[in-house]
C-alpha cells in the first residue's frame, strides 16, 4: 500500500443525498419521463466540486441499506419516529450509485451495518497508512473520527455551505475532543437516531462531567457522587447512557467489498457517462464532469467533443446585406436575439429604464435564419447599433416593426422593451419560447433559455462547446467582415464577439426549441393560447410597462412620514405595555415578553424550534383571545411597518418621467394569472383606509382627463355557477340578486332581506373558500367558530347547492383520471401528485385541481378582455390607454372627451370576453386618483 501524498475523500452517501434532496426544489429537477433528480443533481455537483478543490487520490462513497442493522436488533426503537421518505426521493439513491459507477467511484454498502461504519473503517485504514482523509457527512457520529490527519466537512446549510472541523474545531464547538464525542453523545442523546439521553443534561453539563470523570464509563461509575436534580436524572437514565455508548460506537474493522487501494481515483467511463447523463438530462453537469477530470487526467481524452458547428456571425456594414437576407428567408421565421452590455445587465429594472440612453448604445441585434440539411454552418447577421449607419438601422427598423415578418424570440416583452428604448419597435412574434415553455410546464419555476435548451434539446448554450468555438476565424470579406471569434475585443460598447456568437447560437437553437415546444403545445391543445391569447397580450403588456402610471411623490412622501410616526408611536406604546424596551422584530424577545413576562396563555399556540410561534396568525389569535394592549400596539407596529415598506418601495420606483413602471410576469403563476413585479402593484391593500390612501397617490397625468377603473363583479362565483350548472346560483345571477344574501337565505332558511350581516359574511367566506378547497377546519379558523359549526354550515350549503358539491367532487376525480385540469379556454395544468402516495402532496394537488379551473378561467377572461379592449381603443382611434391590470380590474387613463365612449366600450368588451350561462357584470368608476376611481 502506497502512502506518500495519498488523500482519501470518503462521503456518507445517504446523509448527503438527503441534504441535497431538501436543498433543491423537486419541481425544478424532473426529467421529461417524470423522474425527480434534485438529489442526484446536488450530490453530483458536490462530488465534482470536492474532487476539483480537494484533489483526492482516492474516493469512496458509503451508503446505508434498507435492511436492519445490528443497532436495530439491539434496540427496537433505533431511528424510530423518522418521517416517511418522500416519494420524490424514490430511486434517487440508485441513480447516484449509477453516477458513481460511471465515474469509477465505488459506492459501498454492508449488510447489517450503516454508512457510518463503512466510513469509519476506511478512515481507520487510511490513518494506519499515514494518509490524509476528508470525511463529508451530516451525521455527528463522524465527529469521533476527526484527528490531525482526518478532518470533517459538516454541512450547515444544504450541501453548499459546510464547516471544516479539525480536532481543535470539534473541541471548540462541542466542548470535548473528538475521541470523547461518543461519550458526550451518549449523555446528551441523539434525537435523529431516537436515542434519548439524560433529561435536562446538555453539552455543557456533559462536557463538565467528562472533564471531571474522564469518560461516560467513569461518569456511570461515579453516578452516586453527582448531586442535585441532574444527578437524579443521570441515575434514572444510566440504562440509556450505557445503551447509547454501545450503539454510537462506530465499527472500524469491517471486511469491506472494496479495499482502500481499490478506491484510487481514475478517469470516468465516458461510454457509461454519456447515456446516463442523457437520461438524467444533465448536460451542463456532464460538461463540468469532463472538464474536472480532463484537468486531472489530461491523457484520458475526456474533453467534450463538439459535434455541431457554431454559427458564423457577420457584422452588417451596408443596408443591402439586410434586405438581401430578409428576401432570402422570407418564407421562414428569423430568430431575433439581443446583446447588451453585461455591466448594464446587472442594473436594477428602474436603473435600466432611467438609463435607457445607455442601452441604445450598448445594444446589438443578431438575426439567425433556420438551418437547412445541406448547410454545415448557419450564418447570422449582427447589427451593432452603436456603429450602424442610418440606412442600416432604417432597414432593420422596418423589418422589426413589420407584423407580417415572422420572428422567433425568447421573451418577446423584454426584448421589445429594450428595442423600444432604442427607438425601434418589435412586432410579428411567430413564437416566444419563454411563453411556450410556460404553457407546456406551468408549474416550472425557471424558463431561462439555457435551461429549456438543456432539457428539451440536450444542447449547451456555450459557444465554446461547438466546432469552431475555440478557433480564431481569420480574415475579413467584402461583405462587412466575418468575425474573428473569441479574440475578445468589443464590437459595440460592452458587447464582445463571444457575446455575438452566443446570441447567434441561441438563435439557431431557438428554431429547434420552438419546433419541439410547438409539438408539445399541439399535444396539449394549447397552441391557440400561445397565438390568440399570450403573445397578443405580451404586446399589450409591453406598452403598459413602457407607459407606466403617474404618481404624486408629495402624497407618497407624506404617507411615508405618517407611517414612520405611527411606527414610533406604536413602538413606544408597546414598550410601556411590556414594561421595558424590546426588539419588536425579534421572535426570541417577543417570546420572552409574551409568554414569560406577560404570561399570556399558551394553550393552542403553535411551537417551533425556538419556542412558541410569534407569527402574524398566532399573534392575531392571541389578540382576539386576550385583547392585551401590548398585542394591540405590536400589531399596529407591524401593520405600519409593512405599509411604510410598501410606500418606500413605491417612492424608489418613481422614474425620471414621474411615473411608476411595473413589470408584468406571464410565467409565474401556474393558474395563468399575471404577476406584478418591481414594484408589485397587486399587493397594495384596498380594503383598509391606509391602503386606500396609498392608491390615492396614483393620479391622472397631465394631458388626460381622468383615471377609469373597470372590474368584474364576483367573477369567480359566476364561473363556479357556469361550471357547476347549479340552477340556484344561475338564477341568482340572472335575476340580479345580491349573491351572498341570496345564498344566506337558502342556507339559513330565512328571507333574503332577513339575512344578517354576520350570516352574509359567513356564506361569503364559505363560497369563496370552496373555490380554494377550504376545509371545515379552515372555515372555522377563518370565521372564528367551532369546527362542528363550520362543518354544519358547509353541509347546509351543499344541501341547498348540490350541483356545486357534485362539481367540486367530480372535478378532482376527473383530474385524477386525466392527469390535468382545464380552464374554460383550455389552459391545462398537469397535476401528477393527484395520485401520489404522499398524503400532503396529494391534498395539495387536490386543492390545486379545485382552484385551477376557476382561477385560471378568470385569468383567461381578463386577458381576453384586455386584448379586445386594446383593439377597441385602436379601432376607434382613441388616445385613452390601459395602464394597469390587477387581477380582475383594469385601470385606464382617459383622454379629454373620450370618457363616455371608453366606458361603453369597456362594459361591452369585458362583458363579452367569455360566453357563460350567467352574465359577466362589469363595474366602472372614474376619478382623479386610483382611489377616487374605485366603485
Amino acid at each position: 500500500m502506497t502512502t506518500e501524498g495519498n488523500k482519501l475523500l470518503v462521503i456518507d452517501g445517504h446523509s448527503m443525498a438527503f441534504r441535497a434532496f431538501y436543498a433543491l426544489p423537486t419541481e425544478s429537477f424532473q426529467t421529461t419521463s417524470g423522474q425527480y433528480t434534485n438529489a442526484v443533481h446536488g450530490f453530483t455537483n458536490m462530488l465534482l466540486k470536492l474532487i476539483r478543490e480537494e484533489q483526492p487520490t482516492h474516493v469512496a462513497l458509503a451508503f446505508d441499506l434498507d435492511t436492519p442493522t445490528f443497532r436495530h436488533q439491539a434496540y427496537d426503537e433505533y431511528k424510530g419516529g423518522r418521517d416517511k421518505t418522500p416519494p420524490e426521493f424514490s430511486g434517487q439513491i440508485d441513480l447516484i450509485k449509477e453516477v458513481a459507477a460511471a465515474m469509477n467511484i465505488p459506492a459501498v454498502t454492508m449488510e447489517g451495518y450503516e454508512a457510518d461504519d463503512i466510513v469509519a473503517t476506511y478512515v481507520t485504514r487510511a490513518a494506519a497508512a499515514g494518509w490524509q482523509t476528508l470525511i463529508v457527512s451530516g451525521d455527528r457520529d463522524a465527529l469521533q473520527l476527526v484527528s490531525e490527519n482526518t478532518h470533517l466537512d459538516y454541512p450547515t446549510t444544504g450541501i453548499t455551505k459546510t464547516v471544516r472541523l479539525d480536532p481543535a474545531g470539534v473541541e471548540e464547538k462541542y466542548l470535548v475532543p473528538p475521541e470523547k464525542y461518543r461519550d458526550l453523545a451518549a449523555l446528551v442523546g441523539e434525537s435523529a437516531d431516537n436515542l434519548p439521553g439524560v433529561s435536562k443534561v446538555g453539552p455543557k453539563t456533559a462536557a463538565k462531567w467528562i472533564a471531571q470523570y474522564g469518560s461516560a464509563h467513569g461518569i456511570i461509575e461515579h453516578a452516586d457522587q453527582i448531586k442535585g436534580k441532574v444527578g437524579e436524572n443521570l441515575r434514572a437514565a444510566l440504562e440509556n447512557v450505557q445503551r447509547n455508548l454501545e450503539l454510537n460506537w462506530l465499527v472500524t474493522d469491517l471486511d469491506l467489498p472494496t479495499d482502500i487501494d481499490e478506491c484510487v481515483l481514475t478517469a470516468p467511463d465516458r461510454e457509461a457517462v454519456e447515456p446516463l447523463f442523457d437520461a438524467l438530462q444533465f448536460n451542463q453537469i456532464r460538461d463540468r464532469l469532463f472538464d474536472t477530470f480532463s484537468a486531472r487526467f489530461p491523457d484520458a481524452d475526456l474533453a467534450a467533443e463538439p459535434t455541431e458547428t457554431l454559427p458564423q456571425v457577420r457584422l452588417v456594414a451596408e443596408s443591402r446585406q439586410l434586405t438581401e437576407f430578409f428576401a432570402a428567408h422570407q418564407d421562414a421565421p428569423i430568430s431575433v436575439t439581443l446583446c447588451l452590455d453585461r455591466a448594464y445587465e446587472s442594473l436594477s429594472t428602474k436603473a435600466k429604464r432611467d438609463d435607457a440612453g445607455r442601452v441604445a448604445e450598448a445594444l446589438a441585434v443578431v438575426l439567425t435564419p433556420p438551418g437547412s440539411d445541406d448547410e454545415q454552418t448557419v450564418t447570422a447577421l449582427a447589427v451593432a447599433l452603436a456603429d450602424a449607419d442610418a440606412q442600416v438601422e432604417a432597414a432593420l427598423a422596418q423589418w422589426l416593426a413589420d407584423p407580417d415578418a415572422a420572428k422567433l424570440v425568447h421573451d418577446y416583452k423584454d426584448g421589445g422593451k429594450r428595442l423600444t428604448w432604442r427607438g425601434l419597435s418589435l412586432r410579428g412574434a411567430a413564437e416566444d419560447t419563454l411563453i411556450s415553455g410556460y404553457l407546456v410546464q406551468p408549474d416550472r419555476r425557471n424558463f431561462a433559455f439555457a435551461d429549456l435548451a438543456t432539457q428539451y434539446l440536450g444542447h449547451s448554450t456555450n459557444p465554446g462547446d461547438y466546432i469552431g468555438g475555440e478557433k480564431f476565424r481569420e480574415g475579413n470579406d467584402a461583405d462587412g467582415g466575418q468575425l474573428d471569434l473569441f479574440n475578445g475585443h468589443d464590437v459595440t460598447p460592452g458587447v464582445t464577439e463571444e457575446d455575438l456568437a452566443r446570441a447567434a447560437l441561441q438563435g439557431t437553437l431557438l428554431h429547434t426549441l420552438s419546433t419541439t415546444l410547438h409539438a408539445e403545445l399541439i399535444d396539449r391543445k394549447a397552441e391557440h393560447l400561445l397565438h390568440q391569447l399570450e403573445i397578443p397580450l405580451a404586446e399589450i403588456l409591453l406598452q403598459m410597462e413602457l407607459t407606466g402610471i403617474a404618481v404624486s411623490r408629495e402624497r407618497l412622501e407624506a404617507l411615508d412620514a405618517e407611517f414612520e410616526r405611527s411606527i414610533t408611536e406604536s413602538a413606544e406604546a408597546a414598550y410601556a405595555a411590556a414594561g421595558r424596551e424590546v426588539n419588536l422584530g425579534s421572535p426570541k424577545q417577543l417570546q420572552a415578553v409574551l409568554f414569560d413576562e406577560l404570561q399570556l396563555p399558551t394553550q393552542g399556540v403553535k411551537k417551533n424550534k425556538t419556542g412558541y410561534s410569534t407569527d402574524v396568525e398566532t399573534l392575531q389569535e392571541l389578540l382576539t383571545k386576550t385583547q392585551h394592549e401590548f398585542l394591540v400596539h405590536l400589531m399596529n407596529h407591524r401593520d405600519a411597518s409593512k405599509l411604510r415598506q410598501t410606500v418606500t418601495g413605491l417612492i424608489e420606483a418613481i422614474g425620471d418621467d414621474g411615473r411608476i413602471h411595473t413589470t408584468y410576469a406571464q410565467t409565474v403563476a401556474a393558474t395563468g394569472r399575471l404577476s406584478s413585479l418591481h414594484p408589485n402593484l397587486q399587493n397594495i391593500p384596498v380594503r383598509t383606509a391606509a391602503g386606500r390612501k396609498i392608491r390615492d397617490a396614483f393620479v391622472v397625468d397631465r394631458g388626460f382627463q381622468t383615471l377609469l377603473t373597470a372590474d368584474y363583479s364576483q367573477i369567480e362565483m359566476r364561473i363556479m355557477a357556469h361550471l357547476s350548472g347549479d340552477q340556484e346560483l344561475i338564477s341568482a345571477f340572472l335575476e340580479g340578486e345580491d349573491l351572498h344574501s341570496f345564498v344566506g337565505s337558502r342556507v339559513f332558511g330565512v328571507g333574503t332581506d332577513e339575512v344578517t350581516a354576520e350570516q352574509r359574511s359567513k356564506v361569503k367566506a364559505m363560497s369563496y373558500g370552496l373555490v380554494y378547497g377550504l376545509s371545515s377546519f379552515g372555515l372555522s379558523k377563518q370565521l372564528g367558530i367551532g369546527v362542528d359549526e363550520a362543518r354544519e354550515l358547509m353541509n347546509e350549503y351543499f344541501e341547498r347547492f348540490g350541483a356545486v358539491r357534485d362539481y367540486l367532487r367530480d372535478i378532482v376525480a376527473q383530474a385524477k383520471q386525466d392527469g390535468y385540469t382545464s380552464t374554460i379556454y383550455g389552459r391545462r395544468r398537469y397535476l401528477p401528485d393527484l395520485v401520489s402516495d404522499n398524503r400532503q402532496l396529494r391534498q395539495m394537488a387536490e386543492r390545486a385541481a379545485l382552484n385551477a379551473p376557476i382561477q385560471g378561467s378568470a385569468a383567461d377572461i381578463i386577458k381576453r378582455a384586455m386584448i379586445d379592449v386594446d383593439a377597441g381603443l385602436r379601432e376607434a382611434g382613441l388616445r385613452s390607454r390601459m395602464l394597469l391590470q390587477v387581477h380582475d380590474e383594469l385601470v385606464l387613463e382617459v383622454a379629454p372627451g373620450e370618457q363616455q365612449q371608453v366606458e361603453a366600450m369597456l362594459v361591452e368588451k369585458m362583458g363579452a370576453a367569455a360566453d357563460l350561462t350567467v352574465p359577466l357584470d362589469v363595474h366602472v368608476g372614474v376619478g382623479e386618483s386610483w382611489h377616487d376611481a374605485a366603485h
